[in-house]
């Protein structure tokens, strides 16, 4: 179990979270992430996947310094949520200056750290939380004099029970998925962004966020620029099914 923190949004986090959709948009243009599990998890409600993991807010850090990535967990289900589980994964690096977006390894990548273990993936066992509950958690992030300046992004995933039936429910964000998968999922044959969870495999897909690192204190200069070097391709459909109306099948 993390050590406890409040987490809160704000316009940095919000920053964090456009950037890691630019990063994600990035990936699309040809760098593949590591596959979706094959088994498919049932879709829950679009009004609902947003609601389980938030308030992400990760640091700047200097090479060599160390920080807390915070979030926080809800249950908007009426029943209680068992065995639940969040995985934060660094995954991919957008170096500064060059914006050269990779999927790591990279030498001397942030590693993520609670009072147990460490590892560039962390799983972290939360256990129970009861209806309309939230729970706060952390991790922390340290980083060594090697660590090179630019964004590393950070996927997530939420994996649960229902405490009523135990049917099996997963969440993932863009990073876990394939580009082809992922295309597959969110764009219509005409163009036009749609979000398919049966293709997807998982019960709804949660938001990503970014650690900066940088020799310079001025980190908004180098957010400015990495975000200019992203494209943007993808980023709309990962707005529009965050806030479209939902369909049948898994669609939306």
């Amino acid at each position: 179990m993390p050590e406890r923190a409040i987490g809160g949004t704000s316009g940095s986090g919000r920053m964090r979270l456009l950037v890691a959709a630019l990063l994600s948009a990035g990936l699309l243009l040809g760098i593949a992430a590591v596959p979706a599990e094959a088994s498919p998890y049932p879709p829950l409600p679009v009004a609902l996947d947003r609601d389980f993991l938030g308030n992400l807010s990760a640091p700047n850090l200097s090479p060599g310094g160390s920080g807390v990535l915070t979030f926080t967990l809800t249950d908007p289900l009426p029943v209680a949520l068992s065995g639940v589980e969040v995985t934060l994964s660094v995954y991919a690096f957008n170096a500064f200056p060059g914006n050269a977006t990779s999927i790591l390894p990279v030498a001397g990548a942030p590693v993520l750290t609670t009072a147990s273990s460490s590892g560039e993936t962390l799983v972290i066992v939360e256990g129970s939380i009861a209806p309309n509950a939230t729970l706060s958690g952390s991790v922390g992030v340290t980083t060594s004099a090697s660590t090179p300046s630019g964004a590393f992004a950070v996927r997530t995933a939420v994996s649960f029970s229902l405490a009523s039936n135990g049917t099996a429910y997963r969440l993932a964000s863009r990073g876990w998925f394939t580009t082809a998968t992922w295309l597959a999922a969110t764009e219509l044959p005409n163009g036009s962004a749609t979000l398919n969870l049966s293709v997807l495999g998982v019960s709804g897909v949660t938001p990503e966020t970014v650690v900066y690192v940088a020799s310079s204190t001025w980190v908004w200069v180098l957010t400015g620029l990495l975000v200019a070097g992203f494209a943007l391709v993808g980023a709309g459909a990962w707005v529009y099914f965050r806030r479209g109306p939902g369909s049948r099948s898994g669609s939306r």
